[in-house]
């Protein structure tokens, strides 16, 4: 008989794995294979230790030894389904499942894992049924429940995968892969009734900060508020003019929807019947601040909106007597505060919906208060700490390029985005696993083994992109480099924030990279290139500080795609409409109201609801756009390869009619597909190349 490890041996090593200690439990697991070499756990637990390390090859090695000691053993030839499932040989994956079913035909391991499988073969009902075995021998399966969800996510059914989804919170309640995996499913689709469940797991969502980009599902979150019964009744005052003599009332009922007043604090809401209500309000308020009564229903309300209209930039134009009724309120406050007295909070904070409050020079005669601390950080506190933050932020070299300056300006004196929570990745991964989730089609060389992969984010902006990298790439060393400083403060108070310590700040322009004289492994500059007044050049200093092998990933406006928005550029030249507030706030109205189709359009982009992003929609100080064949032409002079798009919309489209694999990676069939789909690439172009 061989000798057997003890069930304590055992028991720790699978305590440890369970508790994500990897390390820990390598150890053990090692120091078990050497004293009993012929028996298989040691060999399965190691090999589930490097499957989720990443360590897939050595997975294998070690988990095929496991199945050759116990070849009876279901568990280890599951395991190995696994591996392989990882390695991207589905076919064997699919043997050694079934093996393992053959064996124990009670194992919801492997049934999970077949269905994991059949559905990379696009089985995806064969998939549905073997997620469900899986949970009915095992309903506590929570992994089962997320794949099941994704199963009917991709069939389309989106209610029945957030259902999925929600069931996992039954079992533990704060499963962060639920909560992404809901946020992500929310993205793109519309409600037409009233589910206050959701709207109690979304604000979870929100509440949480990290699991989506509250933009990115806004206008989800938007239709089913408008089912809420309380909106719906504060509409209707609203539409029959009763809203001035109703107003603390429905303030006060609105203040019991914490997923509106959330949303109202993290997102600007991309809503036009919103937006006119929300400013209504603002001005009711503003215009009747003596008769707003002073509860703390109200004030949650008003705190809200004040943050609503510091995200979204002040973006809601002014009416005469709006004007003079700040004005007056101002020196109201003044006043009271040169006599020794505090204003009303909700005097305070009505002044807050129209202004940003750091900018008054009486703000630090204002007593705190915790019923408004959400307020003064965002309003008080965190611009005080930016403007700190800007004095320690290295600079390269003086912006000299006269596009550059330009450009700079704008970004200083509207930082492109004001976000304030953002989606990071629950799992970091490897660059080359991301490659492969990706299916780009890449030259392995150095990128297979980089454990430690130096990156550039060239034009960070407000620190999305960086922070976003960041938290997705695994032990990841970043330099983020923006023309500026009050954006890149903005990135690192963000990146300080999130308690990420692996991006540095630098103010840079891309034509003077090469002064670093640093190559990098991957370099992403999306959204910044057109913006350059030679593109190709810039792609070109970008290039240079690459390595041999390494990648790219790049964003870029398409001509085609973007046709309207030139004929609105046009209208603003041959108007001679100017980028400053004013102007573009009275332009933003002619939109709203206009017949036009090209301007229609805008209405429907995110982009369109805040003060900063409508002026980079529409009013950039410099803006190129290209087209596939510039795109393929480029690439060759500046030796890279196209690797591939990451539109997963445009990819799923273009198979349909470009079924062969390679197709993907053939931009004269894009460039088919764009001109008899011109709206493919709204967005951008983002695609990633390799240098060869």
């Amino acid at each position: 008989m061989k000798p057997y490890p003890s069930h304590i041996d055992i028991n720790n090593i699978i305590n440890l794995f369970s508790n994500e200690k990897y390390k820990q439990s390598e150890k053990l697991a090692k120091k078990l294979i050497k004293t009993f070499p012929e028996h298989s756990f040691g060999w399965k637990a190691i090999a589930a230790i490097y499957t989720q390390t990443g360590r897939n090859s050595e997975a294998l090695k070690a988990n095929q030894k496991a199945v050759n000691l116990a070849p009876d053993d279901a568990e280890a030839h599951s395991n190995l389904g696994n591996i392989f499932k990882e390695l991207g040989r589905f076919n064997e994956a699919e043997t050694s499942c079934r093996k393992a079913l053959e064996l124990k035909p009670n194992l919801s391991e492997a049934y999970n894992n077949l269905g994991i499988i059949l559905q990379e073969f696009e089985k995806l009902d064969e998939a549905d049924i073997n997620f469900r075995k899986a949970i009915k021998i095992k309903p506590n399966f929570l992994e089962a429940y997320i794949n099941l969800g994704n199963v009917l996510k991709e069939k389309g059914k989106i209610v029945d995968a957030i259902n999925e989804y929600k069931k996992t919170l039954q079992i533990l309640p704060n499963y962060k892969i639920a909560f992404y995996s809901i946020g992500n499913a929310l993205v793109g689709i519309s409600f037409k009734k009233h589910l206050p469940d959701l709207e109690e797991v979304i604000y979870k969502i929100l509440e949480k900060k990290i699991y989506i980009r509250p933009k990115y599902i806004s206008k989800t979150i938007v239709s089913l508020l408008k089912y809420n019964p309380k909106i719906v009744n504060a509409f209707k005052v609203y539409s029959e003019g009763n809203l001035k003599d109703t107003i603390n009332e429905t303030i006060a009922e609105l203040s019991n929807i914490p997923l509106l007043l959330k949303l109202m604090e993290v997102s600007p809401i991309p809503d036009l019947e919103f937006e006119a209500f929300l400013k209504n309000i603002r001005s009711f308020i503003l215009l009747n601040i003596s008769k707003i009564k002073k509860e703390p229903k109200i004030l949650s309300f008003q705190i809200a909106l004040s943050l609503q209209c510091f995200i979204n930039e002040f973006l809601y134009d002014l009416t005469d007597l709006e004007i003079q009724a700040i004005l007056k309120l101002e020196k109201t406050i003044e006043n009271k505060l040169k006599n020794g007295q505090q204003p009303f909070l909700s005097e305070l904070v009505c002044i807050a919906s129209y202004k940003e409050l750091f900018q008054f020079s009486w703000i630090n005669l204002i007593s705190t208060s915790k019923e408004i601390d959400k307020l003064k950080l965002i309003q008080i506190l965190e611009p005080v700490e930016e403007e700190k933050i800007k004095k320690d932020i290295p600079t390269l070299l003086k912006i000299k390029n006269n596009i550059s300056s330009k450009v700079q300006k704008q970004y200083e004196e509207n930082p492109y985005p004001r976000w304030v929570n953002l989606g990071l990745s629950i799992y970091p991964k490897s660059l080359y696993m991301i490659t492969k989730e990706l299916k780009l089609k890449i030259r392995k060389s150095y990128i297979r083994e980089l454990k430690i992969p130096k990156i550039l984010i060239a034009g960070c902006g407000t620190g999305q992109n960086s922070i976003g990298t960041a938290s997705l790439f695994k032990d990841s060393d970043i330099l983020s480099i923006d023309l500026s400083l009050k954006s890149l403060s903005y990135a690192k108070r963000k990146t300080k924030e999130l308690g990420l310590t692996n991006i540095k700040y630098m103010q840079a322009d891309i034509l003077d990279i090469d002064l670093l004289n640093v190559k990098f492994d991957f370099i992403e500059s999306a959204g910044v290139l057109h913006h350059m007044e030679n593109p190709l050049l810039g792609w070109k200093k970008l290039s240079q500080s690459l390595k041999k092998d390494g990648l790219m990933r790049i964003g870029l406006y398409s001509q085609i795609a973007r046709r309207n928005i030139r004929k609105t550029r046009e209208e603003i030249a041959e108007l001679d409409i100017k980028s400053n507030h004013h102007d573009m706030k009275i332009f933003r109205n002619k939109i709203i109201l206009s017949n036009k189709n090209h301007n229609k359009q805008h209405l429907s982009s995110l982009d369109f609801y805040s003060m900063s992003t409508f002026r980079d929609l529409l009013f950039h100080s410099q803006e190129h756009q290209f087209t596939i064949t510039k795109i393929k032409n480029d690439l060759t002079k500046l030796g890279l390869i196209f690797c591939g798009f990451e539109n997963k919309v445009a990819i799923n489209k273009f198979q349909l009619v470009n079924p062969i694999k390679n197709n993907l990676y053939n931009l004269e069939k894009w460039n088919s597909f764009e001109n008899d789909n011109p709206n493919t690439f709204l967005g951008m172009y983002q695609f990633w190349c390799q240098k060869i």
